[in-house]
């Protein structure tokens, strides 16, 4: 059949330059998006400095603006993602795009300069809106990543592609103590007068004009690569198993791999009546026999990602708030100060931890497999939050409030979940589910993800919330601080068990060779098994 000749060629091609290029392109957008998740914490320090002076920022005022660009990711996750299998995965990626760069510069643009609840409105709309666009990425990107790469590489590509994420949060990071850094210098005149009458902690009027540069900064990248992609062509399989276009698909392919088959498929395409693909099958989205294959992979997907984003991203929360190098009292630094310990801390465990945990996973994902690093990494991550849990009380909250051997601790919680869930959590999704199911299912596991991270951030926000009594603490509110870690390990111990018992290893397999096994296997085994690792043979 020309349109499965097409998928095999691409599925052994060597590796070529035009791969590394698709992993910049489409990394680029995980590098934004990264970028602009993640800089909300040291801005908030700046808006709270600004708009609130003495006065500390509402929890529900904190946790809304948190939630407000997650809820907009889970919703563009699960739209994007059902557009890039309906339209095509090209057409809606450029969306995604533009929305991301017109929407960052549009948080900087944010209504008013007085009025603080008409800041914080603005800002969460455009961050709402920055959200869409950012969920759009998760799914196209991955898919786009997934169809391009062959068998053999496919996980470190598409990992390859997530780890731009750690790049994003240390640019971010960068930027945020650049910006603060210059400003502070430029108005160091201001702040000696401001100390000279004792408002040393209230901001300088040109501190409104360095939160939302950064936030602007943010869309510069993903501008810079609009271009490229939208020269990217469609992906050979969307269009040889959707389109049912195999020649275009050849075509498309000759810009990925450098031998050409395209006469040998017109010759086929001549010789042989018209066939349908195999993934052209007629179930729908969502029927009963879609369900009955593939119901199993996108509960074990979303369930996966739900539990590491709530562990992910209330750990980045808790950093912000338990973390600090600065040997000034939390209530005397600056508007510049504030956003710069914690853009500080951030900046480290990225360059520490984080960034090495992706490209662990790079190494290692098509050597070791993804099943096998997910239920090490949520199991090592579960040991972490129990040794930095059990303790915290009596032991860890005594210490000194740059404890070196907690900062290691927790930094092996970001190497784990990197060398591990956070990132196959991206890449299993982009690989279980056929063709034209690929993106829409990439989008529901994702937005389940966000979902989780909802939970994490605002639950454990107000969980862990500062006391009257105690915000003068470095590890303020101990015992609730305590719980929270333990409960962390509870979850990713229930990471453990979803991926042993319910996620299909995938490496080393072509995308359709996984659908395939689910039609063997619901006609010949529907009993299924006591384990779904058994379902594929070990590599």
């Amino acid at each position: 059949m020309p349109a499965l000749k097409v998928l095999s060629a691409l599925d052994v091609a060597r590796i070529q330059w035009y791969h590394f290029k698709a992993i910049i392109v489409a990394g680029m957008g995980l590098f934004t998006d990264a970028y602009d998740l993640f800089c909300i914490a040291p801005i908030m320090k700046m808006i709270g400095h600004i708009y609130y002076h003495k006065d500390s920022i509402g929890t529900a005022v904190l946790s809304t603006s948190y939630a407000i660009a997650l809820l907009g990711t889970a919703l563009g996750q699960l739209i994007f993602g059902y557009l890039g299998d309906r339209v095509g995965r090209r057409r809606v990626y450029g969306l995604c795009l533009m929305i991301m760069v017109l929407s960052s510069f549009g948080c900087g643009f944010s209504v008013c300069t007085t009025r603080r609840s008409c800041v914080i409105a603005s800002l969460g709309f455009f961050r709402f809106v920055l959200g869409l666009g950012i969920g759009g990425d998760y799914p196209l990107s991955a898919t786009i990543m997934s169809e391009f790469a062959n068998k053999r590489t496919r996980g470190a590509f598409i990992a390859a592609v997530f780890s731009m994420q750690g790049l994003g949060i240390l640019m971010s990071s960068a930027v945020t103590m650049a910006v603060c850094e210059a400003f502070k210098n430029a108005g160091e005149g201001s702040l000696e007068k401001m100390r000279a009458a004792g408002m040393e902690t209230l901001a300088p009027p040109e501190a409104d004009i360095a939160w939302r540069l950064i936030l602007m900064i943010g869309a510069l990248p993903a501008a810079l690569t609009f271009y490229w992609r939208m020269l990217m062509p469609e992906t050979a399989r969307y269009t040889a198993l959707v389109e049912n276009n195999a020649i275009q698909a050849a075509r498309d392919m000759q810009k990925v791999m450098s031998e050409s088959i395209l006469s040998q498929i017109a010759e086929d395409t001549s010789s042989e009546p018209p066939q349908q693909p195999p993934s052209s099958s007629p179930y729908k989205l969502f029927s009963r026999r879609f369900f009955r294959l593939h119901g199993r992979d996108l509960f074990a997907a979303s369930a996966n990602w739900f539990l590491v984003d709530v562990v992910f991203y209330t750990s980045n929360l808790l950093l912000s708030q338990i973390f600090t190098f600065s040997n000034k009292p939390l209530n005397s630094t600056n508007v510049y100060d504030s956003a710069f310990e914690v853009a500080k801390v951030a900046a480290i465990v990225a360059a520490c931890s984080t960034i090495p945990g992706y490209w662990f996973t790079v190494y290692f994902i098509d050597r070791v497999g993804r099943v096998k690093i997910q239920i090490m990494g949520f199991f090592l991550m579960a040991v972490v939050y129990l040794a930095a849990g059990i303790p915290y009380s009596w032991y860890w909250s005594k210490h000194e409030k740059t404890n070196k051997g907690f900062m290691v601790l927790y930094g092996l919680i970001f190497f784990f979940s990197n060398f591990g869930p956070n990132t196959t959590t991206f890449i299993v999704p982009a690989e279980l589910f056929p063709t034209r199911f690929r993106s829409t299912c990439h989008g529901i596991s994702g937005a389940a993800g966000k979902l989780g991270a909802i939970v994490g951030t605002v639950g454990f926000l107000w969980a862990t919330k500062h006391d009257e009594e105690d915000k003068e603490d470095i590890f303020p509110d101990v015992k609730r601080v305590r719980i929270a870690f333990l409960i962390l390990g509870g979850v990713c111990i229930a990471g453990v068990l979803v991926t042993y018992f319910f996620t299909r290893e995938t490496m080393g397999r072509s995308l359709e060779e996984n659908e395939e096994e689910d039609e063997i296997r619901t006609t010949s085994a529907p009993g299924g098994s006591s384990s779904a690792n058994e379902l594929l043979p070990r590599q």
